[in-house]
């Protein structure tokens, strides 16, 4: 076997292990096969087409077999990992279910965020057993994200109990905490992490850009500071503020708009609008994206009549 990070040590207890098949090796799905490996399931067949996938498999999962055929894959397969992008699932099922390659008895797992299980109806009703299993965490492609797993809550959703207890098993097994979604609830639940972590990022970009803006400013000759200095700048402000939020919720509130200090907001309003007529490459749409956020902001503040007024008056 490969020299995987070990996530956990194999239980005696632990249910049997599995032959898994990856359809395909892009970064969540090398993560959890890698995962499954280091607690003794075996991923002995890998769907990887592209350059970069057939080369991160053969990186992190050394001992597994390369195919570009999924139903090649499928039937190598007791545990099938459907980690294909949310928009080719239902061609991949289709693909798959006319090939007759999947087996009854077969866990098939996908990992897209907004479906449920009944995505792979096709499946489950020549007899596999259908599950969802998300992983609540952003991947970039390295083996951290293996580990990161281990940290990770898991959306899981199946259409009956069994499913639920062999989804729920595995997702224990590589050290993870499963978290049960109804399946009506899937894209609601895919739109909170999405606004929760992928707006974060668009968000704290607009930041770093205002931010590093003011500094070049600063700095007319060229010598000041590093390139690096905005996010510096930011990190230990915005880590801190996720952590309180996460701990204390919407109390952690600071900054003008939680002291209903109209007069600032209108301020800072005033500067972005003056910024974006004069920086170069500046972007309008900030102004809208900082407009939209004081006023998402102050429906966890005190009520202030005045900050509702500039608010109200901005548009």
């Amino acid at each position: 076997m490969t020299d995987s990070p070990m996530l956990g040590v194999a239980d005696p207890s632990a249910p049997a292990r599995l032959a898994v098949g990856l359809i395909s090796a892009g970064r969540v799905g090398t993560a959890l096969a890698q995962a499954l490996e280091s607690v003794g399931h075996v991923v002995g067949a890998v769907l990887a087409r592209s350059d970069e996938s057939r080369e991160r498999a053969a990186q992190r999962l050394p001992d597994s077999e390369v195919f570009d055929d999924p139903a090649d894959v499928a039937a190598r397969s007791e545990l099938l990992i459907l980690a294909v992008p949310d928009d080719a699932l239902p061609a991949v099922i289709a693909e798959l279910a006319a090939s007759g390659a999947v087996r009854p008895g077969t866990i098939v797992a996908h990992v897209a965020g907004a479906h449920g299980a009944a995505i792979l109806a096709p499946l489950t009703e020549r007899g596999a057993l259908g599950l969802a299993i998300h992983p609540a965490m952003t991947f970039v492609g390295g083996p951290e994200d293996t580990e990161r797993l281990q940290s990770a809550c898991f959306a899981v959703t199946a259409t009956d109990e069994v499913g639920d207890t062999v989804g729920a098993s595995l997702v224990y097994e590589i050290g993870g905490q499963p978290v049960r979604i109804a399946e009506a609830d899937r894209t609601l639940y895919h739109a909170a992490l999405a606004h929760g972590a992928n707006h974060l990022v668009a968000l704290i970009s607009d930041a770093v850009t205002v931010l590093r803006s003011v500094i070049d400013r600063a700095d007319v000759d060229g010598t000041g500071a590093p390139l690096r200095s905005a996010p510096e700048m930011l990190a230990p402000l915005v880590t801190a503020a996720l952590t309180n939020v996460l701990e204390q919720g919407p109390s952690a509130l600071t900054g003008p708009v939680a002291r209903g200090d109209a007069d600032a907001v209108a301020a800072h309003l005033g500067a972005l609008r003056d910024w974006t007529r004069t920086a170069p490459a500046a972007d309008a749409t900030i102004v809208d994206s900082y407009l939209a956020q004081a006023r998402r902001a102050a429906v966890y503040a005190a009520p202030s009549e005045a900050l509702d007024r500039v608010l109200e008056e901005a548009s």
